[in-house]
């Protein structure tokens, strides 16, 4: 194994670990913030149905992200895909420093598009891939919190005679399993990124060429489930507390529709399409949408408009990042 390989899949390695450290929080921030589980019990939740998200639900995501660029073959375009995850994690840690949710879907599509297009020039852009990053980022935005705002007024009218104390042990019940659907989709389309960058980055080094569907041996998904795992148990706290708590208080029973619909967004298009959505993106606007079908002062949009803004500033960073790195790799290297 050449020592570039090594590096590449260490760096790899560290870009899960910074997802589960500033992304997988997102997962499991509401059950934690409406109390019905403790954060320890949470994190476990997510780690035992991050793994069932990566190994069931194919590798069409995956794929998707094998084939955004292309690089080329041998030993060198690694160099590319080094400088991409670098990239990546420098992002999203500065961001976890100040509490701020970033994607880490569009951190690592805008990091491996700047690495290309600076390795191989324009013509490393694959325009068909990107567009459903485009897509991803409509459903994840649009859909997130126009159908979470709904499900939470049609959850609301449905048990409006119920009394609340009744109504809350069925939530809290609902919201254990809507948790553990959303670790699932956590792991369904985040865990999958990160595993077509781990595949590249072997059949780089092999100089196969890219195949349009591309094989993931069961190692490579209990490792990268791992060490998801261990970021999330590390340094998940702080996204928890800015996604569950300061941004909007959710009641039990919009918590539950919150992340229904986000797990359910995740869950089909990564079944039906390969679209790569984001997580942040999707669980974030879908709290909002829950929180502001009871009244829209009970979203805190001031947090909410950071968020927004971060996740705006994400695409380009992490794209003129990817360039950056990539051309200061390749002087030094």
């Amino acid at each position: 194994m050449s020592l570039a390989l090594i590096i590449a899949l260490l760096l790899v390695c560290a870009s899960i670990f910074v997802n589960g450290w500033t992304d997988a929080p997102n997962a499991i921030a509401t059950v934690v913030s409406t109390r019905v589980l403790s954060p320890r019990a949470a994190v476990l939740m997510a780690t035992a149905f991050n793994l069932v998200g990566i190994m069931c639900f194919g590798t069409a995501v995956a794929s998707t992200i094998a084939n955004l660029v292309n690089v080329g073959t041998g030993s060198n375009p690694l160099i590319a895909i080094c400088a991409a995850q670098l990239s990546i994690v420098i992002w999203s840690v500065s961001a976890w420093k100040f509490g701020i949710p970033t994607s880490e879907s569009h951190a690592l599509i805008a990091g491996l598009m700047g690495s290309g297009i600076a390795y191989n020039g324009v013509s490393a852009f694959k325009l068909a891939e990107f567009q459903k990053v485009l897509w991803g980022i409509v459903i994840s935005t649009v859909v997130g919190f126009c159908v979470a705002y709904v499900v939470t007024k049609l959850v609301g009218f449905l048990f409006r005679r119920v009394k609340r104390a009744k109504a809350n042990r069925f939530f809290s019940l609902g919201q254990v399993a809507s948790a553990a659907l959303m670790a699932t989709s956590h792991g369904a389309q985040d865990g999958q990124k990160f595993m077509g960058v781990f595949v590249l980055v072997i059949l780089l080094a092999k100089n196969q060429p890219i195949p349009q569907t591309v094989h993931i041996d069961i190692w490579i998904m209990f490792l990268c489930s791992i060490v998801m795992a261990i970021g999330t148990s590390i340094g998940g706290y702080r996204i928890i507390k800015t996604m569950g708590i300061d941004m909007v208080k959710l009641e039990k029973y919009q918590g539950f529709s919150a992340e229904i619909v986000a797990s359910l967004c995740m869950l089909i298009t990564t079944v039906s399409s390969g679209i790569p959505l984001s997580t942040t993106n999707t669980k974030g606007t879908a709290m909002m949408g829950a929180g502001a079908a009871r009244r829209f002062s009970d979203v805190n949009w001031g947090i909410a408009k950071e968020m927004v803004v971060a996740w705006v500033l994400t695409f380009p960073a992490c794209l003129i990042l990817g360039y950056v790195m990539t051309k200061l790799f390749v002087l030094i290297f």
